[in-house]
């Protein structure tokens, strides 16, 4: 069609293209405010919500309690630890000393010094005993970290057991919050769709066109977009369901839109040549010749041609001559390229003699 505008026409054309393009801009970002938003429709849920609270608020009270006796058994553990090297170190300095003197006494053999060696050897044996006394911390420190940590354990697995079962039912609550939210943008969206639908036949061509291919540009980017990646996925199922119901919708409408085409077009056919022009536009006329097909029936026809007058599959003009210079021009011209005379007035090209 732009072969056949003005100059400042095609560039209104594009300015006006430019201002469906912007509207649907503005558009698409407010629609997409507006389904961004729609998750926030539903709560938010998280395990806690699929757990008795009793139940779970008395297991973590557990655990919390089991952790901090570990906690602090752990860290008197290390204390008894701690003071046990010390008494055993205590010990085997005071056994050492005990040695050397006892090997001295030997040697001396001085009877005097038997009651220091009774005191020695009493000493010693505390030594022992208080080594022994810290052994006995040390074991009983780490039997209590082991019972708190094994008592720990089990609130735990039993609290991953609930969490186990919370978990599948908060799965299939997300499933079901995705379907929500889909059927909401569905409910919005589907609605554009019908619209965009209604614009696109009726109001295609309208003055403000503009602003219909705007929102039509929406309207399929709302669907495409928006709403056709967050189909959701039960197994694939209803994913390829959707694929093949739309797929036949679109075929079907498809199907039968060419079919009246065609019967449009053989009906048309059918038609005096003079009609048949009166019902063509001036501007889809030069379109469909620049692309070297009648304007008629559409059908490819050498238009080079000196001899091709009229459209060999339908029956239409292409060309006649001048009343006014006999020039062969185009049948849908509204003036002759070679005077300038008004095409309206055009006579039908001079019979061709036959051969003798």
């Amino acid at each position: 069609m732009s072969k056949g505008l003005r100059l400042s026409e095609k560039w209104f054309h594009r300015g006006l293209w430019l201002v469906a393009l912007v509207f649907a801009g503005f558009l698409i970002g407010l629609g997409g405010t507006v389904v961004g938003d729609l998750p926030k429709v539903e709560k938010r849920l998280s395990l806690d919500d699929f757990m008795d609270p009793a139940t779970t608020t008395a297991l973590r009270t557990a655990i919390k309690t089991a952790t901090r006796a570990e906690q602090d058994a752990q860290s008197a553990l290390e204390q008894a630890q701690l003071k046990r090297r010390a008494a055993q170190a205590d010990s085997a300095a005071a056994r050492d000393t005990f040695n050397n003197w006892l090997a001295t006494r030997r040697a001396t053999q001085l009877a005097d010094q038997d009651p220091e060696l009774i005191e020695r050897t009493r000493a010693l044996d505390a030594l022992k005993a208080r080594e022994r006394a810290t052994g006995v911390a040390v074991e009983a420190q780490q039997q209590a970290a082991l019972d708190a940590r094994q008592a720990a354990a089990r609130e735990r697995g039993k609290l991953a057991e609930l969490q186990e079962v919370a978990q599948k039912l908060l799965n299939a609550e997300y499933r079901r919050v995705e379907l929500r939210v889909f059927l909401y943008r569905l409910a919005l969206t589907l609605p554009l769709l019908v619209a965009a639908g209604w614009l696109f036949a009726k109001k295609r061509k309208s003055t403000y066109w503009p602003f219909v291919w705007g929102f039509i540009i929406f309207a399929l980017f709302a669907f495409f977009v928006e709403l056709v990646p967050y189909l959701p996925s039960y197994g694939g199922y209803v994913r390829y369901i959707v694929g093949i119901v739309v797929t036949a919708l679109v075929g079907r409408q498809a199907i039968i839109s060419l079919n009246r085409y065609l019967e449009k077009q053989k009906l048309a056919e059918q038609l005096p040549d003079a009609q048949r022009r009166e019902e063509l536009s001036y501007d889809t006329a030069l379109t469909r010749l620049s692309k070297a097909v009648c304007p008629g029936c559409e059908r490819a026809v050498d238009l080079k041609n000196p001899e091709i007058d009229f459209c060999p599959h339908c029956g239409i003009g292409l060309f006649d001559h001048c009343f006014k210079c006999s020039t062969r021009k185009s049948a849908f011209a509204r003036f002759c390229h070679a005077c300038g005379a008004s095409g309206e007035q055009a006579r039908p090209a001079p019979p061709v003699a036959s051969a003798a």
